[in-house]
């Protein structure tokens, strides 16, 4: 059995440069890390899994991870724990590195699609918010999430760890213009529901019947929220409100409740 054991070898610093923007734009590729993270790659993705490396201690324990890599084709290579570690973006990578293709999905694609709820994200720059949003959306039935050019990169490892697998379950676009993502819901007949504290309360929302229509709801930034600018590109602007002495809802958080309200109501009719 063959074992990668020099940490400082180049291709273990290729991998691990995966870990810069600069890399994964230059390659097109990033990093996946962990036994969950490459499971769900492996099962609806595996022709995006370019090299899998693991610990002979890792692939013996996860059997299924072994066996979707063989039925994909993918090879797995053994690596010692130090040269995993010089790999991955995390301190513990429990046994698995992964490297994939980068697969966005183009936004005519998402509209042409009928959706009928749809998370979007401006100027979202903390990596676990996006994340958490992506599995939120995902969990709640959302048909894709839609990233804009000033959110941040959707390959970011953080990002991808925080999704949980759910970035390989629904159709993401990044780069967008959220002009052009205003235009194209238009055209599709879909509204935008901006999540804003200067909206309408989501009980109002409710009982408006306002969320049974086919929604993309639009959060943006942690610390700013929406511009001026973006909120006149929606349609309504909608509050959650806080009924205790919390000072603010995380984002992600509140991300959660208005995509969950939407599928609710959805669901309904």
């Amino acid at each position: 059995m063959s074992l990668l054991d020099n940490p400082r070898s180049p291709r273990v610093r290729a991998v691990a440069k995966l870990s810069k923007k600069g890399a994964r734009s230059e390659t097109g590729l990033f990093l996946l890390e962990g036994p969950q993270a490459v499971s769900e790659a492996l099962t609806f993705a595996p022709d995006l899994v370019i090299d899998l490396f693991a610990t002979p201690f890792a692939l013996d324990r996860y059997a299924d991870i072994a066996a979707a890599a063989e039925k994909a084709g993918v090879e797995a290579e053994f690596v010692t724990e130090t040269v995993l570690q010089a790999m991955a973006d995390t301190v513990t990578p429990q046994g698995f590195v992964a490297v994939c293709r980068q697969f966005p999905t183009a936004l005519k694609d998402i509209f042409s699609a009928s959706p009928r709820l749809i998370a979007i994200l401006e100027e979202v720059r903390d990596p676990g918010n996006a994340g958490t949003i992506i599995r939120a959306a995902d969990s709640a039935g959302a048909d894709a999430v839609i990233l804009t050019g000033r959110s941040v990169d959707l390959y970011n490892p953080k990002v991808v760890r925080s999704t949980t697998g759910s970035l390989f379950h629904l159709p993401v676009a990044v780069e967008a213009s959220l002009a052009d993502v205003r235009a194209r819901a238009s055209e599709a007949g879909i509204q935008i529901l901006a999540a804003d504290i200067k909206g309408d309360d989501m009980l109002t929302a409710r009982n408006s019947g306002v969320l049974d229509a086919p929604t993309a709801w639009l959060f943006g930034n942690e610390a700013r929220g929406l511009t001026d600018e973006d909120l006149a590109l929606a349609d309504h602007a909608i509050s959650v409100p806080i009924y205790g002495q919390a000072e603010s809802m995380n984002l992600a958080t509140a991300a959660s409740v208005c995509l969950y309200e939407s599928a609710f109501a959805q669901r309904s009719k």
